[in-house]
Parts: structure tokens; C-alpha cells; sequence
């Protein structure tokens, strides 16, 4: 199939996703940038025969895929849509990313003592990634953030037995289906001693109590531009060495920076899709003390543990 042809299809469908009253959840133009990206590689040499009909085909399965939520709870007869689409199949296709912001880059740079002004300028909005090395000076974090202190510290909040129902919480490739589960695993496991299954959990914070113990120990980032803000929710990761992230791409609003308080971390970074002719996939390790600047967003990412430590990493938005 044509990319041309593709592109026709796919026109097509979103018209009458739109006829049937398909809501996208407020993401149509993902859909609509994926029509755009086949239209603009029509004339690029080197676009892969099959690749038109593979993102038609993404999209046919994205569009008529059974779990599609019908009649939601609160839906009424003066809704404009009938039909909503799961969040993690609108996600499928993303528009097509701007390839300047990875174009040229070879490596991930380490940098010092980097002023808010520079770090805005060459950093925080233009989607290179960065680590900075001496953002934790003043911090406790790194000497009082523990295993056994999360486990205290929302075994006391009130707020601990909603915890589920309020935060996201991430079990990568372990059994684990909630926080509490993993405070309730076994020491020796905990430990990480030897002979005991691996784990990697992450997870984000929306208790005010939490978030208040949390925050004496750490503080805004120096670098972050004066009229930046770091979003209030906290995202925690924590684990044991040969685990970590799989490949993949976030759905958040911001850029980030995630501040590496114990143990080291291997990222891998890909670049979209379609810059894949214009920039090169890239790695770094984080060490304790570090911190690294990425677009989750529009990076792809993975991470891996590699120190003999637990890792602990605590991280936040910027916009």
C-alpha cells in the first residue's frame, strides 16, 4: 500500500469515527498527526514499502479495539460522544516530533555548576537530555531515603489505605498490584539478600502529608529557571540491580528531572520514530548524586540498574 493510499484510509476512518460520535479522549490530533507525518514522508526516499500499511493498520486496531469503554459512568443523552477510547491504545500514534531537538547530539553531556539562565537556554524546553552532577549539595535525601523509611512513612499516613485508588503506581515486571504490597514483602526480599527474587516499582506520591516529609529532605533543583515551576507530585522509583524500565515513551505534561539518591542507573534513550534517519539512540549512567533532565515525552526510554545498591530515585515535572 501507498503512502498515499494510507493516508486516504486513514482520513477516512477519523471522518467517520467522527460521523459514529468516537471520542478519542481529547487526543484526535495524535490521530490527525499521524494522516500529517504519512502525507509529509510521501516524497522521502528510503520510507519503507510496508510502513504505510503498518500505521493503517495501528490505527484500524486503535479505532475498532473491543476494550473501548462504552457509555462511561455520568455519561448522558447531551454527551457529544457515545464511544471513548482507552488512553493507552489513543497513545498508539503520537504527531510527528520536530527532529532538531535531537539532530547533531552523540552523547549525553554531564555539566556543573550551570546557571538557571544557560540551562533554559540549552536544556529545559529544547528536548536535548542532560545530567547534572552537583544539584544535591545541601540535600538529606540521599541519607535518610530508604526502603524502610517509605515503608514508615505512609504506614503512618491516614491517607495510606486510599493510596491505590489516588496515585498511579507502576509494577514493571513484578507480581507486585499495589504499594502496600510491596511494604509487606519479606525482609530478606526488601534487602535484596541473596537468593531472594528482584524487584523494580515505581510510583507517584498525592498525599500532602507524604509530600511534606518528603520535601525537607530535597529541594527545588538550582538549575530550573526562575520562572519555572516544579509540579507538586512527586514520582518515586526504587529497586534492586538488574531491573528497571522497559522501552517506552510517557504521557505527562512536562518535561522532568529525576535525581538519582542511591545507587546508579543505566538509560538508554531512542529517538522518536521518525527521527530515526536524523539522530542517534543514546546512553548514559546515573550515578548517586546526579541528576538528569530528559523529555519523557518525546524520548524513548529505558533504565537498568546497574550498581551492586538499591536504586532510589525521586523526581518531579517542570514547565
Amino acid at each position: 500500500m501507498s503512502s498515499a493510499e494510507a493516508e486516504r484510509r486513514l482520513g477516512a476512518l477519523l471522518a467517520k469515527a467522527r460521523s459514529m460520535q468516537v471520542c478519542l479522549g481529547g487526543e484526535s490530533s495524535r490521530l490527525e498527526g499521524a494522516r500529517r507525518l504519512l502525507g509529509h514522508r510521501r516524497s522521502i526516499a528510503g520510507w519503507p514499502p510496508w510502513l504505510p500499511a503498518a500505521i493503517l493498520a495501528v490505527t484500524l486496531a486503535l479505532i475498532a479495539w473491543p476494550a473501548i469503554e462504552l457509555l462511561p459512568l455520568g455519561w448522558s443523552a447531551q454527551d457529544a460522544c457515545s464511544v471513548y477510547m482507552p488512553d493507552q491504545l489513543v497513545r498508539a500514534l503520537r504527531p510527528p516530533e520536530d527532529c532538531s531537538m535531537c539532530r547533531g547530539l552523540t552523547k549525553v553531556e554531564k555539566v556543573a555548576n550551570i546557571s538557571p539562565e544557560e540551562f533554559e537556554k540549552r536544556y529545559a524546553y529544547t528536548g536535548c537530555p542532560v545530567v547534572i552532577v552537583d544539584a544535591m549539595v545541601n540535600w538529606t535525601a540521599q541519607n535518610e531515603f530508604s526502603f524502610e523509611f517509605f515503608k514508615e512513612l505512609y504506614e503512618e499516613s491516614s491517607e495510606y489505605s486510599s493510596f491505590q485508588m489516588n496515585c498511579q503506581f507502576f509494577p514493571y515486571e513484578t507480581e507486585f498490584q499495589s504499594l502496600q504490597e510491596v511494604f509487606n514483602m519479606s525482609e530478606d526480599r526488601a534487602r535484596m539478600k541473596q537468593g531472594t527474587k528482584p524487584w523494580y516499582i515505581g510510583w507517584s506520591n498525592c498525599d500532602e502529608v507524604v509530600a511534606r516529609v518528603l520535601r525537607r529532605h530535597y529541594s527545588r533543583p538550582y538549575f530550573l529557571p526562575a520562572t519555572a515551576e516544579s509540579k507538586r507530585t512527586d514520582w518515586v522509583f526504587m529497586g534492586s540491580p538488574g531491573y528497571g524500565a522497559h522501552m517506552h515513551v510517557d504521557n505527562v505534561d512536562h518535561p522532568s528531572w529525576q535525581a538519582q539518591l542511591r545507587g546508579s542507573k543505566l538509560w538508554k534513550l531512542q529517538p522518536p520514530p521518525e527521527c530515526y534517519y536524523d539522530c542517534l539512540s543514546m546512553e548514559i549512567t546515573v550515578d548517586r548524586g546526579e541528576i538528569i533532565v530528559v523529555d519523557t515525552n518525546r524520548w524513548y526510554h529505558s533504565t537498568l540498574i546497574v550498581s551492586e545498591d538499591m536504586s532510589i530515585t525521586i523526581g518531579a515535572e517542570f514547565d
